[in-house]
């Protein structure tokens, strides 16, 4: 384990020393280089410097870098090459390549050993799966590297308070579900009941079609009745006919005209009662038609509508969701942008979060040089633009090391610190942080330079020792550190000089053999006394030889 974590912290020194190497330079010493080695390690920090600016670039060179160490069988510089090029395409928004270079970084920093690469290949992983909502693909992730870990006799607590977390986010997760289906369970069961009810009304309606029909039996009753009427009366007439037979010819035709007529009208009559009858039948069939016509489409409107609720309540259900998932997401990256992620969880958990003394952490200081004589010569607005660009780039600069955790701004002032994610950490990652902050000055110096414009230039200070960190007030509340290694810090910073690093001889008695450092005499500090300083001028050269060995 100790030798992994002087390989990661000599892998680290490479990075430092292309950022101190302009762009332009590094593609010209890679045309001219002649061994694999040195077109790995030059195609490397071309990636790095990249990384801001062009994500095309990055993934170019990572992959190429990558490709070199594969053939020299370099499996520490394949992991940090694949590791490159998936957070290049993260930022490129490519999810899915991201993916398999993350994968393949892992697999990498398996064979290689290196713990800490396995353990940012799997976060970083495994939050591509969490940004999904894939949360089972995350713990597998997460599962799989803890058994490697445990198979290996490695140290994992970092690896499973992450495994812990996403375990109970999962478990949150499929309460919400489970609620989400007693929820459409209930309307279910409203459904059916609205169902049995239709069902109800149906069977009532088949009832009244059986009385309809019996009132169309006993018309049909009458009619026949009426008919057995007809044929007497013409049996009658028959009769009659005989009858005038027998008569005289006048009389005959007299009593034959007569009763031709009164047939005629019976039969007349007849007919007119049995056409009303069949009319009457026809307009009560013609009713049941329309009765069950207008249930039928009075039954199929209700189903439509009933179904047309229950998706409309399931879609709004479902956006109500989508929108809670979103201002949650929000709240929690807008916490995490003022507090660190251990106390913004116990925030959220408890209401309040306890003050901690951390016995080793560094402050870094930053201030810039004659702010208030540049500030009259830009406008308000050019001004917070200038202040905005630099205090990005140091946002940016900072989350590449996850134990630096900025503090706050004050006008023109920039504060940040390491050590605060609850055990003792060096300080070789914030004091490379503050050498990149001196570099991207230095660039922006030179480009300002070039086109007449006013530049900003700043004094860095830093000092190691322990401070008491919390969370102070209620609204608008602010996360804030205090104690003597504050003041010194700040000392450090004013005893400066511009475009250096300033550390205290506290902190150079923990890097003196990571960094070369220049002593450069004392410096009172309230209640402290003299304290020795040292400008840092850059990482030791056996750093970069272990990486292209």
């Amino acid at each position: 384990m100790k030798q992994l974590f002087t390989l990661l912290l000599l892998c680290f020194g490479t990075f430092t020393i292309a950022q101190a190497q302009s762009i332009d330079e590094l593609e010209k010493q890679l045309k001219e280089a002649g061994s694999s080695k040195d077109k790995l390690s030059l195609n490397y920090q071309l990636g790095e410097a990249y990384l801001r600016s062009s994500a095309e670039k990055s993934i170019e060179y990572g992959k190429q870098a990558f490709n070199i160490a594969r053939d020299l069988s370099n499996e520490g510089m394949m992991a940090r090459s694949a590791f490159l090029v998936g957070k290049a395409y993260v930022r490129d928004r490519n999810d899915r390549n991201a993916k398999t270079w993350f994968d393949t970084a892992l697999a990498a920093a398996k064979k290689a050993g290196d713990s800490d690469l396995i353990i940012k290949s799997v976060e970083s992983r495994s939050k591509i799966e969490k940004d999904d909502r894939d949360y089972r693909e995350a713990y597998q992730i997460v599962e799989e590297a803890f058994k490697y870990f445990s198979q290996n006799g490695t140290s994992i607590s970092d690896l499973e308070e992450k495994y812990e977390r996403q375990r109970a986010a999962l478990l949150q997760e499929k309460k919400r579900l489970e609620q989400e289906i007693s929820n459409l369970t209930n309307e279910r069961e409203d459904l059916v009941t609205d169902r049995s009810r239709l069902q109800q009304r149906q069977q009532e309606l088949v009832r009244d079609k059986a009385i309809v029909e019996e009132k169309i039996s006993e018309k049909d009753e009458r009619l026949a009745t009426i008919s057995v009427a007809k044929e007497r009366a013409d049996s009658v007439v028959r009769t009659k006919e005989l009858e005038v037979k027998s008569l005289t010819r006048e009389r005959l035709e007299q009593e034959a005209v007569l009763k031709d007529k009164e047939a005629k009208l019976a039969i007349a009559s007849l007919e007119a009662e049995q056409s009303r009858r069949i009319a009457e039948q026809a307009a009560a069939r013609q009713n049941q038609l329309l009765i069950l016509a207008i249930f039928g489409t009075l039954l199929a409107l209700l189903l439509l509508v009933l179904f047309l609720i229950a998706r409309r309540s399931r879609s709004r259900l479902k956006d109500k969701n989508k929108i809670i998932e979103m201002e949650r997401q929000r709240s929690d990256e807008l916490l995490l942008n003022i507090l660190p992620k251990p106390i913004a969880e116990e925030l959220k958990e408890f209401g309040k979060a306890k003050a901690r003394k951390y016995d080793q952490v560094t402050v870094l200081f930053s201030d810039f040089k004659n702010f208030t004589s540049i500030s009259e010569k830009l406008s308000p607005e050019e001004l917070v633009e200038e202040l905005d660009k630099c205090f990005k780039a140091f946002d940016f600069i900072l989350t590449q090391y996850d134990d630096i955790e900025k503090i706050k701004t004050i006008g023109d002032a920039y504060m940040c610190a390491s050590g605060l994610i609850g055990r003792k950490g060096m300080p070789y990652n914030i004091i490379r942080a503050a050498l990149e902050m001196q570099q991207f000055l230095e660039e922006q110096k030179q480009e300002k330079m070039r086109i007449g414009k006013p530049y900003f230039e700043a004094r860095i200070g830093l000092h190691t020792g322990s401070v008491v960190a919390g969370v102070v007030g209620v609204n608008k509340f602010a996360y804030d550190i205090w104690g003597d290694t504050v003041n010194i810090a700040s000392r450090m910073e004013a005893n400066g000089e511009e475009g250096r690093v300033n550390i205290s001889n506290t902190t150079y008695g923990l890097v003196k053999y990571q960094f070369d450092c220049e002593y450069r005499g004392k410096v009172q500090a309230k209640n402290k006394g003299l304290i020795d300083m040292y400008y840092v001028q850059k990482e030791k050269e056996k750093n970069l030889a272990a990486v292209t060995a």
